[in-house]
C-alpha cells in the first residue's frame, strides 16, 4: 500500500541527526517518582526531553525532580491521584502551562493486587480500588493527553504500563490482571483510532521488577529463588531497564511503529 493520508502529520526520521535525540520534546510520566516510572523518566531526560512527573507523594516527587534535573532538562511535578477525573484534567492543564505541550504520555501509575485471597474471596472494594487506579486512572490520563495532542495538531506517543499478568494465568490476582489486560486492549484501540492524526500507542509489559510494589516478594527467600530459576537472565529487572524502550517509542526512529506490546521480563514468559 502506498500514499499518504492528508490529515496525518508527517513524521520522518532525519538520519542526519541522532535518531534518538528528544531535544524539544515533553514527556509526562505518571507514577514517575520511583521504580519503572522513574527509569522511564530518566531515560527520556537523558535523551533531551523535558519531563512532567505526576505522583501522590510530595517527597518522592521532589527527590525525582532533583535527580532528573541533573540532566539539564526542565522538570515539572504534580501531586495527582490519577483515579480522580477532575484532578487529572487540572494536573494536565497545569503541566501544559508549565512545559508548553505534551509529546509523550506514559500512563505508568498503578497499584498491586492488594490481596492474595482466592478469587472467590476477593472483596468488592479491593476489585474497585484496583480498577480505579490501574484502569480508570489510565483512561483519564490518556484521554487528557489525547485531547492535548489533538489540539497541538502534530501527533504524539501514548504508552501504558501493563504487566505480564495480563497474558499469563495470574491466580489470586485476577483483579490486577484484568486491569492490565484492559489497558492493552485500550492501547490497541487508540493505535488504530488516532494513527491518522500521527498519534502512536503502545503497551509495556514488565515481568518481575524491583519496585515498592514487589518489596514483599523481594524479601521472601523462597520467592527470590523461584524468580531466579524462572528468569533466564537470572536477575530481577530494574527501573533503568525501561529507559531504552521509552526513548525509542518517543523518538522519530519509531515513526511507523504503533499498537505493539513490549514484554520486558528477562525472558520470564518464554521459560
Amino acid at each position: 500500500m502506498s500514499g499518504q493520508d492528508s490529515d496525518k502529520p508527517s513524521e520522518e526520521t532525519d538520519m542526519s541527526t541522532h535518531p534518538f535525540d528528544l531535544t524539544g520534546k515533553v514527556a509526562l510520566v505518571t507514577g514517575g517518582n520511583g521504580g519503572i516510572g522513574l527509569g522511564i523518566a530518566e531515560g527520556l531526560a537523558a535523551a533531551g526531553a523535558d519531563i512532567a512527573i505526576w505522583g501522590t507523594n510530595a517527597d518522592k516527587n521532589a527527590a525525582a525532580a532533583d535527580r532528573l534535573g541533573r540532566h539539564g532538562r526542565k522538570v515539572h511535578t504534580e501531586l495527582c491521584d490519577v483515579g480522580d477525573e477532575q484532578a487529572v484534567d487540572a494536573a494536565m492543564a497545569r503541566t501544559v502551562a508549565a512545559l508548553g505541550r505534551i509529546d509523550g504520555c506514559f500512563a505508568n501509575a498503578g497499584v498491586g493486587s492488594g490481596s492474595k485471597a482466592p478469587f472467590d474471596q476477593i472483596a468488592t472494594e479491593v476489585w474497585r480500588r484496583t480498577l480505579r487506579v490501574n484502569l480508570d486512572g489510565a483512561f483519564f490520563t490518556l484521554r487528557a493527553a489525547v485531547r492535548q495532542m489533538l489540539a497541538q495538531g502534530d501527533g504524539g506517543v501514548l504508552c501504558s504500563t501493563a504487566s505480564v499478568a495480563a497474558i499469563e494465568g495470574a491466580p489470586r490476582a485476577e483483579h490486577y490482571a484484568a486491569t492490565k489486560g484492559g489497558v492493552i486492549s485500550m492501547m490497541r484501540g487508540l493505535a488504530v483510532e488516532y494513527a491518522r492524526m500521527g498519534i502512536r500507542a503502545h503497551s509495556i509489559l514488565p515481568g518481575w521488577i524491583k519496585t515498592e510494589m514487589t518489596s514483599a516478594a523481594q524479601g521472601n527467600d523462597a520467592f527470590q529463588e523461584m524468580v531466579h530459576k524462572r528468569v533466564p537472565m537470572r536477575r530481577w529487572g530494574e527501573g533503568s531497564d525501561f529507559a531504552g524502550i521509552a526513548v525509542y517509542l518517543m523518538s522519530p526512529a519509531s515513526a511507523y511503529h504503533t499498537g505493539d506490546t513490549f514484554v520486558i521480563d528477562g525472558g520470564y514468559t518464554l521459560f
